[in-house]
C-alpha cells in the first residue's frame, strides 16, 4: 500500500492518454527526462539536420556534371562549327559559328533539298588545305563541343538534290532539279548559277546527295569532284547534321531555313506517285470485287 493512502482505498488508476512527460520517440519508448531538450527535439524529428557543404566542395561536382551534359549535347544534340572559307557567302561569312542539329540523323532522318549541311570530307575534297594549329583552350572547348576541332576536316554546303533526283545546269541557265528550274536568291551577288562549271544531267544515287556552295565561283563543290571516287556525290552517312542557326557573332544571328524554291510543285516528280494516289489505286480492285460479290455478279439488263 502506498504511503498516505487510506486503508481499503487504492490509488486511482492512471488515466489513459495522460502522461507526465511528452514522448518524442517511437511508441513504447520513453525518453530520458534528464536528456537535454535539443536532443529530445532531435529524437522527435527522427534525424538530425545535415550540415550544408561549403560551395567550394560542391564546385568540382557541378563542373563534372556540366562537362558530362556538354559532351552528351555535343554527341547527340547540337555542335558548334566554324566557317573556314567564303564558299557559302553571303549566307555564311568566314568566321561565323553555326549550330548543327545532330539529333535528326540519329533517328534516321536524311538531308532534304535546300538544307545547309555539314559533312565529313567524302573523297579528299580538302586535300592540300592547311590544318590550323590549336591551343590548349581551343582543345578543351572543342572537346566539350563549344568549338570545332582543328583536326576535323569537315565541309559545309547546301543540299541541292537527293537520292533519285535528276540535277543539271547548263551555261547561262539555272540549276534544274527534276526538270524544275531553281530560283536561287541565296547565290552570292554577281555570281551565275554554274557558268564556271556547268554539269549534268546526273541522277543522284540513293543514299547520296548533290551539294553546292552559295558563292558558286568560290566553291569547289560537287561539280568539281565528278571524276573522283564518289562522282561528286556525298554519302548520307558522312553528313554530320543540318546547320540550323548562325550563333556567333551576335550581330549575325539568324536561322537557316529551307528556301521556298525547293517547295515548288513537281520538284518531287522523281520520287514517284504520292502515297495517297498509290493507296487509292490499290483499293479500287478490292472495291470492285466486293461490289460484284454483293450483287451476285448481276448486271443491269
Amino acid at each position: 500500500m502506498a504511503a498516505g493512502a487510506r486503508p481499503g482505498q487504492e490509488e486511482p488508476p492512471e488515466r489513459p492518454g495522460r502522461s507526465a512527460a511528452l514522448t518524442f520517440g517511437p511508441p513504447g519508448e520513453t525518453p530520458d527526462p534528464e536528456a537535454p531538450a535539443d536532443a529530445q527535439a532531435a529524437a522527435g524529428d527522427g534525424k538530425k539536420a545535415k550540415k550544408q557543404r561549403p560551395f567550394w566542395k560542391e564546385l568540382p561536382l557541378l563542373i563534372g556534371v556540366a562537362l558530362v551534359l556538354a559532351l552528351l549535347i555535343k554527341t547527340f544534340l547540337v555542335q558548334a562549327f566554324s566557317i573556314p572559307s567564303d564558299s557559302m557567302q553571303n549566307t555564311l561569312q568566314r568566321g561565323d559559328r553555326v549550330l548543327v542539329d545532330k539529333l535528326t540523323p540519329w533517328f534516321g532522318g536524311e538531308p532534304e533539298r535546300g538544307e545547309v549541311v555539314v559533312f565529313h570530307d567524302p573523297d579528299h575534297w580538302l586535300a592540300g588545305e592547311p590544318t590550323p594549329r590549336s591551343n590548349a583552350v581551343q582543345d578543351v572547348l572543342s572537346f566539350i563541343g563549344l568549338m570545332p576541332s582543328a583536326e576535323e576536316k569537315d565541309l559545309i554546303k547546301r543540299t541541292i538534290a537527293v537520292g533519285g533526283d535528276t540535277v543539271q545546269c547548263k551555261a547561262g541557265g539555272p540549276v534544274e532539279v527534276n526538270g524544275k528550274a531553281l530560283d536561287e536568291p541565296y547565290i552570292f551577288p554577281g555570281n551565275s548559277a554554274c557558268d564556271d562549271k556547268p554539269f549534268g544531267p546526273f541522277t543522284v544515287p540513293e543514299g547520296k546527295i548533290w551539294v553546292m556552295g552559295d558563292h558558286r565561283q568560290e566553291s569547289a563543290d560537287s561539280r568539281y569532284h565528278i571524276d573522283g571516287a564518289t562522282k561528286g556525290f556525298v554519302p548520307v552517312k558522312d553528313v554530320v547534321g543540318r546547320a540550323v542557326v548562325v550563333a556567333w557573332p551576335v550581330n549575325r544571328w539568324a536561322t537557316l531555313p529551307v528556301p521556298k524554291t525547293f517547295d515548288q510543285p513537281g520538284i518531287n516528280a522523281a520520287a514517284g506517285p504520292a502515297p495517297g494516289v498509290l493507296g487509292v489505286a490499290g483499293a479500287l480492285p478490292l472495291v470492285f470485287w466486293r461490289r460484284r460479290r454483293l450483287t451476285g455478279g448481276r448486271t443491269a439488263g
